[in-house]
């Protein structure tokens, strides 16, 4: 119905500007709203007002002139006039109801729209460093990733999901030493464990595998693991130092070949579960790029080369740098070492070009907001390779801090005290847990309450939504049990029977959904779906407990009985953009 106002509104600039009344080239945003006030008509249009400026005429000469030449339409009552200009329209009663019968005849692809056609549209999240299981950290960019794609996917827009792959860097050396040193200590060496090492029961799990695949085979005596190395922070040492020499230490004594074999199921062991997490949690990528890929295909060699010829790098001490302070960054950032090895910065500036080198219109990078120092470095490599940084978009996901009888639940990665995103998906089950990530604002702190999520209560706000889905389809099957049919083609015939206040309230709902989908894609705000479940299971459920469905009179029965429907429907096709089943029975 929105778009059938924009569209008369267009018609009707279009006979201005051919009959002289109006300029040629116009070009104010049209802007059509809903209003509160019903007393005020259904929708509000602003154009009048936009439009004084560039013409020179008075807002309400502009509305006066706009309504004269609107084309008929037996979808509207009234246009009238208020204020300086606002344009006001209501609805027929016949147009209120008849989205009824579109969203059942639209079924599954009710609310669907053609917002983003033509737009490739890449996401990237999660991307989460492959050296520990998936935690609740990672669960809410994961869901708000995968809802983004759900909604945009219903908008139009042409959207692929990307899991970049840090297996590339000093993170992974160290993930690879602290397996080592636990498949050494497994076997009766005796080497104090360093303290900026990975310590979570997966080491242990990953050594232990280890061991059972090579035996004895990789074991060196503590004095060659730890000879002249230097000594750990707890020891007076620095552990940065201490660490490094360690990794070097194990290439050395490993080799190549043994070294990588144990980076390779390393690798392996912890990519699989988080692959299987992400699954289970209803995550799907198109795309797991690899970060060494970019070395194996001298992409990361050619993007350091561009940046040397447009006079964007320098030495000094022996290291290479990037001229980051040129590009609004805080200091300047190395992207190859003293040693020879480039950093993850130079990584990053050779996939940002991979990423718009594909051909899409817009990339998204949804980080973790502890990543907005990122933001500035991320457009100024783009800036600095001549790319298109109005392509690059950059959500900040704020952190979850879970919640258990009423006391906060303390974490802490790299000791391994933290609470997996597997096993926060087996404590509250996968809807809950998408549903309660999604429901705030993704750059807005989130307190996630783990005994409210799992209640089964209407005090629960995914139960509260699934649960009106599931009452639809009990009516049903009362209905069912009554003996009585139900005559969809005769509810659309009396659809005129709906007229109490609880049905003018959901019927408005469901009108609004398509507006919410191209809202929420637009902005990439999948909270706005879920404050919109939460609104027509609160008219729905208000509905039920104020009428009764299955009464004598067939056509208010059948004509109740549509609307129902399409309630379901629309409650099942928002649930499904945003990864949330809708159970048919609670």
């Amino acid at each position: 119905m929105k778009q059938h106002i924009i569209d008369l509104i267009n018609l009707s600039m279009a006979e201005l500007v051919a009959s002289g009344e109006m300029p040629n080239g116009l070009n104010s945003p049209l802007t059509l709203s809903r209003n509160k006030n019903r007393d005020h008509g259904d929708f509000a249009c602003n154009i009048a007002l936009t439009l004084a400026k560039p013409t020179g005429k008075a807002p309400r000469t502009i509305a006066e002139a706009i309504v004269a030449s609107l084309p008929k339409s037996s979808l509207l009552q009234k246009v009238e006039i208020a204020g300086p200009g606002f344009i006001n329209f209501f609805l027929a009663s016949d147009a209120t109801t008849s989205v009824v019968d579109l969203v059942l005849q639209a079924g599954d692809n009710y609310g669907r729209c053609d917002t983003g056609k033509g737009t490739r549209v890449q996401l990237e999240f999660v991307s989460a460093n492959p050296t520990g299981p998936l935690h609740v950290g990672h669960g809410r960019g994961a869901a708000y990733g995968s809802a983004v794609a759900g909604i945009m996917r219903a908008a139009g827009y042409e959207v692929e999901c990307e899991y970049y792959i840090n297996d590339a860097g000093r993170q992974m050396d160290i993930l690879v030493t602290s397996v080592w040193l636990r498949y050494l200590a497994n076997g009766g060496v005796e080497i104090s464990f360093p303290s900026n090492g990975y310590q979570g029961d997966y080491v242990f799990e990953i050594a232990d595998h280890l061991r059972s695949d090579r035996a004895e085979e990789l074991m060196v005596a503590a004095a060659q693991a730890t000879a002249d190395i230097p000594a750990d922070e707890p020891a007076g040492g620095d552990k940065e130092t201490h660490i490094d020499a360690l990794i070097e230490r194990a290439k050395l004594l490993l080799g190549k070949s043994n070294y990588e074999d144990i980076f390779a199921l390393t690798l392996g062991t912890i990519l699989g579960d988080i692959r299987e997490d992400l699954e289970q949690f209803g995550v799907q990528y198109d795309s797991w790029f690899s970060e060494r890929s970019l070395f194996d295909s001298g992409e990361v060699s050619a993007a350091l080369t561009d940046l040397e010829k447009r006079g964007h790098l320098y030495q000094e001490h022996g290291a290479l740098w990037f001229r980051a302070t040129e590009f609004n960054d805080d200091k300047d950032r190395v992207v190859r070492r003293d040693n020879g090895a480039t950093t993850y910065f130079a990584s990053d500036i050779a996939y940002v070009r991979n990423k718009l080198a594909r051909g899409f219109d817009k990339a998204l990078y949804i980080f973790g907001a502890d990543h907005h120092g990122y933001v500035p470095r991320m457009q100024g490599m783009a800036t600095a390779q001549g790319l298109d940084t109005s392509k690059l978009e950059f959500p900040l996901i704020q952190f979850a801090v879970l919640y258990r009888d009423g006391k906060q639940v303390q974490m802490s990665t790299r000791s391994g005290q933290f609470v997996t995103l597997r096993q926060l998906r087996e404590e509250v089950g996968r809807d809950a847990a998408r549903y309660f990530y999604l429901m705030r604002r993704h750059e807005s702190h989130m307190d996630f309450d783990l005994d409210l999520a799992k209640s089964q209560s209407n005090d629960n706000p995914v139960y509260y939504v699934q649960y009106a889905h599931a009452r639809i389809c009990q009516v049903f099957k009362q209905l069912e049990s009554k003996e009585l049919q139900h005559n969809r083609e005769n509810g659309s015939k009396n659809r005129g029977r709906l007229t109490e206040i609880h049905e003018s309230a959901l019927l408005e709902s469901l009108a609004r959904y398509p507006e919410v989908i191209e809202t929420a894609a637009r902005n990439r705000e999948p909270h706005l779906i879920t404050n919109y479940l939460r609104d027509i299971s609160t008219a729905f459920h208000t509905y039920y407990n104020a009428h009764h469905f299955l009464v004598e009179d067939a056509a208010l029965r059948d004509a109740r009985l549509n609307l129902c429907l399409a309630v379901r429907q629309t409650l099942a096709n928002a649930l499904r953009v945003i990864g949330v089943s809708a159970p048919t029975e609670m």
